[in-house]
């Protein structure tokens, strides 16, 4: 297990990790998310012993680490470009660890082999990495970290260099390899649907803070604020500024663009008249009647993706985007009837708190 409590990072007077508290348990899988320049990486690497620690705590396994250096931690760290030993083989590359702390060669080959064949590498132990694709040397240097057995992985963005198709054969292929060796994993990425697909946990960061910690499906559903709302979900979240008044004590009334104006229960009555904004994720308008209908709008954008298309419709300065079947006839032009279900909607303020997360009637 591995905890960060009020972990902090200058360089110079600008505070780049902002008091950051994480933890992270035992065979977990950690995907610490976020846009370029949150602070993601360096906080992978401040884990790593690669980047020191101003203030707080680094904490493995009931440890504080944070003066222990990169080599005696335990960790093993993936990077984004590989940095593989150009003039050694596949087999060399992996079992270098190894031979730096003098074992034996014929073990080495041993660990070796076990290696390869957990990550499908027997064939290739005998190539340079100029003779191989860039899965096959991730592969590699995923194989370089775990022949050290660590306590704790970390990935630095390992599948950016890859191509789509070959992204989404590395994804199943690391969430396998996590699965056989129970190991704790620290993943970072920009790409939320890297996220969602292979996290125990995911870590949304912004501007060097934690914005929300938790499964995936529990970010997805109730996100703490709007940053993590629209961050987190492809396409995202739909954002629409509203206006809300009460409608008797257990309802409010929204008006927003496209004429649209829908009633959300509210029990508690919780939610303040005024301004805010109204947060609904694309699967969760529908297609209607005209009399069933919150609003309507022409469709600007068709894409289809053969079982599910999107429609982006509205206006350049308020796009809306709406999950449909993926055989829909719509073109851009036409103008399409909308509905919201109002038991999925988000509510947040003007400046990004959520009042009201989907569901909570």
């Amino acid at each position: 297990m591995i905890h960060l409590n009020n972990v902090r990072k200058f360089y110079g007077a600008l505070e780049v990790i902002k008091g950051v508290d994480v933890t992270v348990d035992d065979g977990e899988f950690a995907v610490f998310v976020g846009p370029s320049g949150c602070g993601k990486s360096t906080l992978l690497r401040m884990i790593a012993g690669l980047e020191g620690i101003d203030s707080g705590d680094l904490v493995l396994n009931g440890k504080r680490i944070n003066d222990v250096p990169p080599d005696k931690r335990g960790i093993a760290m993936v990077f984004q470009s590989y940095a593989l030993y150009p003039h050694m083989t596949v087999a060399e590359n992996i079992g270098f660890s190894l031979s730096l702390k003098k074992v034996a060669p014929k073990e080495i080959r041993r660990q070796v082999e076990e290696v390869a064949e957990i990550l499908q590498l027997r064939e290739l132990l005998d190539r340079r990495p100029g003779a191989l694709s860039g899965g096959q040397r991730q592969r590699v240097a995923i194989g370089r970290a775990i022949i050290k057995k660590p306590s704790l992985i970390l990935f630095d963005e390992p599948l950016s260099n890859l191509d789509s198709a070959l992204r989404v054969q590395m994804r199943a292929e690391l969430q396998r390899l996590h699965r056989e060796l129970s190991a704790t994993v620290v993943y970072v990425t920009h790409d939320q649907v890297e996220a969602m697909t292979m996290a125990d946990k995911i870590v949304v960061l912004n501007q060097g803070t934690v914005a929300q910690a938790g499964p995936p499906m529990e970010l997805y559903h109730r996100p703490n604020n709007e940053f993590v709302a629209t961050f987190i979900g492809s396409p995202k979240m739909n954002i629409l500024p509203v206006t809300m008044t009460r409608e008797g004590s257990e309802s409010v009334h929204l008006v927003g663009p496209l004429g649209m104006a829908l009633t959300l229960v509210d029990a508690d009555a919780s939610l303040p008249e005024g301004t805010a904004r109204l947060g609904v994720r694309p699967e969760h308008l529908k297609v209607v009647a005209p009399d069933a209908a919150h609003f309507a709008a022409e469709v600007a954008i068709v894409e289809r993706l053969g079982v599910e298309t999107y429609l982006t419709v509205g206006s350049i300065d308020q796009p809306i985007v709406v999950r449909v079947e993926g055989d829909v006839t719509f073109r851009p032009g036409d103008r399409v009837p909308l509905a919201a279900d109002t038991a999925a909607c988000h509510i947040f303020s003007a400046d990004g708190r959520i009042l009201r997360s989907a569901n909570a009637a």
